[in-house]
């Protein structure tokens, strides 16, 4: 692409002269650079930077020695802090290899106590294996009692509770028993009292027979007849 730059290779310039003039400006550079960093940042700077000739330069944004002392005293305090740690770390390691050595131990018995690896035990560590064993054979048995004491109680717990639901059900499927046959009985005294009321209303208030309606014609008819005939 047309324009840009080549990145330069860093690595060290073979001619003299080539490398003292780029050591002058990167030199200024740097202590510019410097500079900056500590008005911007209100840093305190030190560079202390020595030619290939030996030549010292350096640049400070105070004191170099004020500088100097910071840095030694930053330096053995460093030192203090790292000490602690290594003591810190040598201790570690100690605990760990204890705690192997427990370890192993501990499964080592735990082995024994599963009847593995007795051949090396003596007859006083086996007896006292034997001990350890009814101990904790004996705890095991009061611990499963209890667990099964515990569950029996449970169950009877929850027996009573549901002979107590059970009871209170009945209860109240009787009520709504009664309920029921209360209202039904109720219905019919109602029925009952509305058929008498109506009995009553026809008793005073007879309706003209239909039969009667009928013969007072045929009478009136035949009353009439004999008139006409007469004529």
């Amino acid at each position: 692409m047309a324009g840009k730059r080549e990145r330069i290779a860093i690595r060290r310039i073979d001619n003299l002269a080539a490398r003292q003039v780029t050591f002058s400006k990167r030199r200024r550079g740097l202590f510019k650079k410097a500079e900056e960093l500590s008005i911007l940042c209100d840093a305190e700077v030190g560079l202390v930077v020595f030619s290939a000739t030996g030549k010292l330069f350096h640049f400070a944004s105070s004191s170099m020695n004020q500088i100097i002392d910071r840095y030694d005293c930053h330096s053995k305090t460093l030192q203090k802090s790292e000490a602690p740690a290594q003591l810190q770390s040598h201790v570690d390691d100690s605990t760990c290899a204890r705690l192997r050595e427990e370890l192993a131990e501990a499964s080592l018995k735990l082995r024994q106590l599963r009847g593995e690896e007795l051949q090396r035990l003596s007859v006083q560590q086996l007896q006292e294996l034997e001990k350890t064993l009814e101990s904790g054979l004996g705890s095991v048995r009061k611990t499963k009692s209890q667990k099964i004491l515990d569950e029996i109680n449970g169950l009877e717990r929850k027996r009573m509770q549901l002979i107590e639901e059970n009871s209170r059900l009945k209860e109240q499927v009787t009520r709504m028993t009664r309920m029921e046959m209360q209202l039904g009985a109720d219905s019919e005294v109602v029925y009952e009292e509305g058929q008498s009321s109506e009995s009553v209303t026809n008793a005073s208030y007879p309706r003209p027979s239909a039969d009667t309606d009928d013969g007072g014609s045929d009478t009136s008819l035949r009353l009439g007849l004999p008139l006409f005939s007469s004529k």
